[in-house]
């Protein structure tokens, strides 16, 4: 199914450096995933409804509340330096 000379070509696009004995491991693994590929293609599944996901989920998120704050200076105060009614941050961008 998948030679060396294969894996060697697809390593180097991915850009990964693989040694000798990594190369015939991948060949083999990767010939063992496309023979379980075909053994999947003689199933029927013309009565199977196309899904995204094996099983249900949903959004676990929680709900967006509303809560007030305990105000601008008490904010301000947890600030490691602050200048008048801002945060003071260290420059990132050059002013030139």
């Amino acid at each position: 199914m998948i030679d060396v000379e294969e894996v060697r070509k697809v390593a180097h696009l991915a850009r990964l450096q693989l040694e000798p004995s990594q190369e015939e491991r991948f060949a083999t693994q990767l010939s063992s995933i496309l023979e379980y590929f075909e053994q999947l293609q003689e199933l029927d599944t013309s009565d199977v409804t196309p899904t995204t996901r094996a099983i249900e989920i949903n959004n676990v998120t929680r709900a967006d509340e509303l809560e007030f704050s305990s105000g601008r200076e008490s904010l301000l105060a947890e600030a490691p330096s602050r200048d008048d009614d801002f945060f003071r941050v260290p420059q990132i961008l050059s002013s030139e």
